[in-house]
């Protein structure tokens, strides 16, 4: 226990510029406090006593506003740095060495029983704001942006941006072009194109078969009759 506790301390120190002694960190850090309830609860949990864990859980939360349920698994050394608003699941692995900032939630995606929250690795880096939902590994070393929304495994050593997220950085090297932020497409104006193009395309249509009347009434006066509708001509008219 105390060796778990040394552990979260130094990981708040060394990641955290603004830590200045342990006394500091162990007195004032509520993400430490969430951490150093959490493993109580955890405890008490494994044994099924549900009920005392869960009071356990909410306290920890009305203390820090950080809410993760006591069945949640939380690694060694993991640091939760301005950690107001996080939310940890049920069935959510949380591995040695990551780091979460505010507002992270890892969640699940339905109301089926059993394994339905993420498994973060090693030293997994989560920025503020971002969701993590769905049963699934994001892989050891691997860096979530802020805000993004991620629904599907991540590799490790990799870097995931976006709603929703998607790999632009995987071992160091860049997966895909750069993403520009200034000349988005514009949804209506693609949309308005695709109108005006069907509108000409029926216009077309329309123009031919006008065409295709006018020729046929003055075949008619010339002659008195009509052409045999041997290619189905006269039921497109």
């Amino acid at each position: 226990m105390l060796k778990r506790l040394r552990a979260d301390i130094r990981a708040v120190k060394e990641r955290d510029p603004a830590a200045r002694s342990t006394v500091e960190v162990l007195l004032l850090y509520s993400g430490l406090h969430a951490i150093m309830l959490h493993r109580p609860a955890y405890f008490l949990y494994r044994h099924k006593w549900f009920f005392l864990a869960r009071w356990i859980s909410q306290f920890a939360r009305f203390l820090t506003g950080i809410e993760i349920h006591p069945g949640a698994k939380i690694g060694t050394g993991v640091m939760i740095d301005h950690g107001s608003g996080i939310v940890i699941g049920e069935t959510a692995e949380v591995g040695d060495g990551c780091t979460l900032y505010q507002g992270v939630t890892l969640g699940g995606t339905g109301k089926d029983r059993g394994k339905r929250h993420p498994t973060l690795g090693k030293n997994v880096m989560v920025g503020s704001g971002a969701k993590i939902l769905g049963p699934f590994t994001v892989g050891d070393n691997a860096k979530i942006a802020a805000g993004a929304v991620v629904l599907e495994p991540i590799p490790p050593n990799s870097t995931a941006v976006g709603v929703p997220a998607r790999v632009v950085r995987q071992n160091g090297q860049r997966v895909c072009a750069p993403l520009d932020q200034v000349h988005i497409p514009d949804p209506v104006s693609q949309e308005l194109c695709m109108l005006k193009f069907r509108l000409e395309k029926m216009e077309k249509l329309v123009e031919e078969q006008q065409q295709l009347i006018q020729s046929l009434q003055a075949l008619r006066t010339d002659t008195g009759t009509l052409p045999a509708d041997d290619d189905g001509e006269w039921e497109k008219v």
